[in-house]
């Protein structure tokens, strides 16, 4: 029996046997500060006894994305890497236990929270179709991928809250869904210049033919009519994800505070595009500090102040 089965059926929070040291979330902690400064900032509204867990899932996540995204030092090539990291998972619920530290943090956290362990089937799909797939046809195909680099983030959070009564994680996981993709697409359409200079396009095909956006605008620049009709269009699409995922905050036991205000600070996002007029390519959408705690202020209103 492996050990993921002898903990699968315990209740949240029942683990008590801990894989991992304090140095080893701490690790964690410092590669999700120096990755994300949005994330990061959200993360300060947490609960402290679940902050640690989600510095786990975000550094597990952030390791793999690096090794195929940014370097693979130590491999011959990032295939080799990602594969590696794969190989490294499997093994640490096999043996309950790993050499690498983040890998013992996420591991200590997944049978602490309850985390199934196929959920990062998705994510090792995604970070290889990273590998080769530069091009979505369709939305349904990009999609599909977001489905594994962003969708386990938003489903472990969800175990790592849980849910209060009367709700049911199951029913609180479509809307963690929501989140992630949408905060995923914000990021895309963010990136939009950034991405297609390292040969990536995460806006739809069909979406280009439809607003009459070529390839050879988006590598000249060009902030057209089209482009700024084509970039309204998925901020409105994106924008209807938020309000899905709105919807979902309450359902959670714990951390609400520190949800919505991710959600805020990753919505505001869109806001900042459309201040820019929809330049994409020479000014990247950003969120003052100040911004950033008007927001937190307002995310508690709509938490406790209601």
């Amino acid at each position: 029996m492996e050990l993921n089965d002898t903990y699968r059926n315990l209740p949240y929070g029942t683990f008590e046997n801990p894989i991992a040291s304090s140095e080893d979330y701490e690790y964690c902690r410092q590669i999700m500060r120096r990755a994300s400064q949005r994330y990061s900032f959200a993360s300060n509204f947490l609960p402290a006894d679940k902050l640690k867990h989600v510095e786990a899932i975000y550094a597990f996540l952030r390791v793999g994305d690096d090794r195929v995204d940014v370097s693979h030092n130590g491999f011959s090539s990032p295939q080799v890497a990602i594969d590696d990291w794969e190989r490294t998972y499997w093994r640490a619920f096999e043996a309950g236990d790993s050499p690498d530290p983040v890998m013992r943090a996420y591991l200590n956290t997944a049978l602490a929270c309850g985390i199934p362990r196929d959920l990062m089937v998705a994510y090792f799909r995604a970070m290889n179709e990273d590998l080769s797939i530069t091009r979505f046809p369709t939305f349904n195909h990009l999609l599909h991928y977001v489905d594994g680099s962003a969708v386990p983030v938003g489903r472990g959070m969800t175990y790592i809250l849980g849910t209060r009564e009367p709700h049911h994680i199951e029913a609180a996981l479509s809307h963690a869904d929501s989140l992630s993709i949408a905060m995923q697409l914000s990021n895309f359409l963010r990136d939009v210049g950034q991405d297609y200079n390292i040969g990536r396009i995460y806006l739809p095909l069909e979406d280009l033919d439809r607003f009459g956006v070529s390839e050879e605008d988006l590598k000249q620049g060009r902030v057209t009519p089209q482009f700024i009709q084509l970039i309204e269009f998925e901020v409105e699409r994106t924008m209807s994800y938020y309000a899905h995922a709105l919807q979902g905050v309450s359902m959670l036991a714990t951390g609400r505070w520190g949800v919505m205000s991710g959600l805020a600070i990753y919505r505001a996002i869109l806001a900042d595009i459309r201040r820019n007029r929809y330049d994409v390519f020479n000014r990247r959408a950003d969120i003052s500090r100040s911004t950033k705690f008007a927001l937190v202020a307002w995310s508690w209103w709509q938490v406790y102040g209601l």
